[in-house]
């Protein structure tokens, strides 16, 4: 399943496609009974008119003893680096985490969203995640 996240919403103002793996999707039903009278998947606690707080996940992961060696940001390069060690292409790692290239010419000509791939990429981490 895909979701798109309008330009407004990222931080280099340009579209994205989420693709969701059937494990998300069933996370995401799994927070319906929270957050289903909100516009959030992660409300805020005390204003469910409000997203959760953004220092939150990074709070838990300190409390989960993860304190000065992981934060929230850095879950996005664990997934890079594996799905990279797993010879899945890059371009396609980088569409996935809405990375732009530094290559202004080909940021102009390549629209590629790779969809179809990054569904196989995404179901294999989601399914990496449950073994672990």
């Amino acid at each position: 399943m895909l979701r798109k996240i309008p330009a407004e919403r990222m931080k280099r103002n340009k579209p994205h496609t989420v693709v969701l793996s059937k494990q998300a999707l069933a996370l995401l039903e799994k927070m319906r009974p929270i957050s289903e009278k909100s516009e959030f998947v992660f409300p805020g606690n005390s204003k469910s008119k409000q997203h959760m707080n953004p220092s939150t996940v990074n709070m838990a992961l300190k409390r989960m003893g993860f304190a000065n060696r992981l934060v929230a940001h850095g879950l996005r390069s664990i997934a890079s680096t594996i799905l990279n060690e797993q010879n899945f292409d890059s371009d396609i790692i980088d569409a996935a985490l809405s990375h732009v290239s530094s290559n202004d010419i080909r940021n102009i000509y390549n629209r590629a969203e790779y969809i179809d791939r990054r569904r196989v990429m995404m179901q294999w981490w989601s399914n990496y995640i449950d073994k672990k």
